[in-house]
């Protein structure tokens, strides 16, 4: 299967249109045209119905198939531009909002480093395609357990930090004086649904066995900020790491002690790191291994 036909497979798809496809990928909608049909003859099946332009079933199995075949190619090209790059350049560090914690923080070198704030799902694949040295990921998890990541190339992580979770809510809430609370009495709750910049009321509902934690207002941005100011305000209550819940203006962050779970930060890679990227490896993993041994 040509990756070039592939490629222009999925920018139909997705833009249900063979004219704006071809202008997107700077063909003509007539070599458009004939990468779909020489794609469609060698997978001897239909993949697109052309008035309106959508997936046949076929179609859509290669889709599920497409995006990450075409990462894998990505990572691949990535990895060789990267072997023979120049060893010393600035380092590209892309991370999620909330896994900027005060270790990761105090690891970071004074200069050269370009932090890119993405979403928690996009960072493996920025990683794998080498937009981005290296990758910060977070998530709750039980204590010392792994994070789950997406299966999008080989990569290598490494748990760099590990911090008590908090319930944000405003200093007026009801539940504003208690010492801690537990994650089931909260279910029915008015939530902030912010899958970019605090915990997703998915995993929240995972780590709850069920329940509805159902969303007051949704975020769809990674600033941590706005986040606090929202749950500040009343909007809906938010789990964030301690660090991020702490010193919130007109806020309360009370720990989560039920069921036992972390904040946890892990680092992402691929391959063998170089330069700037190595040493700041070295030193988040060393961190960690040294906090280890302090709890032992």
């Amino acid at each position: 299967m040509d990756p070039h036909l592939l490629r222009t497979y999925v920018t139909v798809a997705r833009l249900a249109s063979f004219s704006e496809a071809a202008r997107e990928l700077g063909y003509t909608q007539s070599a458009v045209s004939q990468h779909i049909a020489a794609l469609e003859q060698d997978l001897g099946a239909p993949l697109l119905t052309r008035r309106p332009v959508t997936p046949t079933a076929a179609g859509e199995r290669l889709l599920e198939h497409a995006a990450p075949l075409l990462l894998r190619l990505d990572a691949a090209r990535a990895d060789v531009v990267r072997m023979a790059a120049a060893p010393e350049r600035g380092l590209t560090l892309a991370t999620a909002p909330t896994a900027l914690g005060p270790r990761v923080l105090a690891a970071l070198p004074r200069a050269g480093v370009t932090l890119r704030v993405l979403a928690r799902d996009e960072i493996p694949a920025a990683v794998a395609t080498g937009t981005a040295d290296l990758g910060l990921v977070d998530g709750i998890a039980a204590p010392n357990d792994p994070l789950r990541l997406p299966d999008v190339a080989p990569l290598t992580t490494h748990g760099v930090a590990e911090e008590p979770v908090c319930v944000l809510l405003p200093d007026t809430h009801p539940l504003a004086g208690r010492s801690a609370l537990r994650l089931g009495d909260l279910a029915a709750a008015r939530w902030l649904d912010a899958p970019d910049a605090g915990v997703p009321l998915a995993r929240l509902r995972a780590a709850n066995g069920g329940g509805a934690f159902r969303p007051a207002l949704r975020y769809d941005g990674t600033d941590v900020r706005v986040l606090t100011a929202l749950a500040a305000a009343g909007h809906g209550l938010t789990l964030l790491p301690r660090s991020a819940a702490s010193g919130v203006p007109g806020a309360v962050a009370v720990p989560l002690t039920e069921p036992r779970v972390v904040h946890r930060t892990e680092l992402v890679y691929r391959g063998a790191p170089r330069g700037a990227a190595a040493r700041l490896a070295g030193r988040l993993v060393e961190r960690e291994r040294e906090r280890e041994r302090l709890r032992e």
